[in-house]
């Protein structure tokens, strides 16, 4: 089942400030992250399963996932290129 896509309004501001290749990275991670959140994506912490988070190449961003809802929700976005 596919997850719906959020944004935290600041962590949106810095995916949409990135360079191209690295945003396009981050959005292609983030795709699959709505595919199959657990398996896309590592604990953030302790493994509860809720709060994850998303690494690639340039980017470092901090997952809610919301069972419930099927919502994966981007609350934080460091980029690092």
């Amino acid at each position: 089942m596919q997850y719906r896509l959020k944004y935290d309004p600041g962590a949106e501001a810095v995916h949409e400030a990135m360079p191209a290749a690295p945003s396009e990275a981050l959005t292609l991670a983030l795709a699959a992250a709505c595919s199959n959140p657990i398996r896309a994506t590592q604990p953030y912490g302790e493994d509860d399963g809720v709060i994850r988070m998303l690494i690639t190449d340039a980017a470092f961003a901090v997952l809610l996932i919301g069972e419930n809802l099927k919502t994966v929700t981007v609350l934080q976005i460091n980029y690092i290129g």
